[in-house]
C-alpha cells in the first residue's frame, strides 16, 4: 500500500487528494513538523526533511509535483492528465508546474517571514516582493479561467490539484481578500470536490508554527 508522509498544512495534501480522486488506497503517515528531523523512518526516506514523502513498494519519492506525475503515469489511466498528443497537454504541464514554481514557492518566503523571522524583520522587502510575484503569476491563472473552467480545459486534472493547493496556502497567509472573483470561484469549486474534502478531513489538527 502507498504510504504518504505528511502533516497539515503541507504539500502532502496534493498527493492525498490525487489518490482520493483515483480511488487508490493509501496510508497516511503523520509527521510532526516540529520534530521531523527526529523521525528516523521519515528521515530515512527524505534526509532533507521536507514534506511530502511517499513510499510505494520499493519506490520512495519526495516533492509533491514529482509524486503527482508518478501517480498519474503509474495509476492515472488518463483520469488526472491528458495524453501527450492531446491539445490540452501543454496547458496541463504549464499549470501543473506553475502551481509550485510560480505560486507556492513564492509563498514559502512569506511563511518564513511571517512565522519564523524576528518581529522587527517580519515586514521585509523579500516578503513583499514574493507577494507581488505570487499575484503577478496568479494573473496567468485568472486569464486561463476566463476561457475554461479548469487549468487544462473542461476536465479536472492534477494541474488543478497543484494550483488549488497554492491558493489554499495563500488563504492561510491572509491573502484571499486580494483574489479576483474568478479565482475565488475556482477555489470554492475545487474545495467542494468530494476527494478534496476526504483528503482534507484526514489531517491531524494543525500544529502551531
Amino acid at each position: 500500500m502507498i504510504a504518504v508522509y505528511g502533516s497539515f498544512p503541507t504539500r502532502s495534501l496534493r498527493v492525498m487528494w490525487a489518490l482520493e480522486e483515483l480511488g487508490i488506497d493509501y496510508e497516511m503517515r503523520p509527521v510532526d513538523l516540529r520534530k521531523r528531523m527526529e523521525d528516523a523512518e521519515f528521515i530515512a526516506i527524505n534526509p532533507s526533511g521536507f514534506l511530502p514523502a511517499m513510499r510505494d513498494g520499493d519506490v520512495t519519492m519526495v516533492d509533491s509535483i514529482a509524486i503527482l506525475e508518478y501517480i498519474n503515469a503509474r495509476y492515472g489511466n488518463g483520469r488526472l492528465a491528458p495524453q501527450p498528443n492531446e491539445a490540452a497537454f501543454p496547458l496541463y504541464q504549464q499549470f501543473l508546474h506553475l502551481g509550485e514554481s510560480g505560486l507556492a514557492a513564492y509563498l514559502n518566503i512569506i511563511v518564513g517571514s511571517k512565522f519564523m523571522a524576528p518581529e522587527n524583520e517580519k515586514d521585509n522587502f523579500g516578503a513583499r516582493m514574493a507577494e507581488r510575484m505570487f499575484f503577478n503569476r496568479l494573473e496567468l491563472v485568472s486569464r486561463r479561467l476566463s476561457g475554461a473552467p479548469m487549468m487544462a480545459g473542461n476536465d479536472f486534472t492534477a494541474a488543478d490539484i497543484s494550483v488549488t493547493y497554492a491558493l489554499g496556502m495563500a488563504e492561510r497567509l491572509g491573502l484571499a481578500g486580494k483574489f479576483g472573483p474568478e479565482i475565488a470561484d475556482y477555489r470554492a469549486r475545487m474545495a467542494a470536490r468530494p476527494a478534496f474534502r476526504r483528503a482534507s478531513a484526514k489531517w491531524m489538527p494543525p500544529a502551531k508554527v
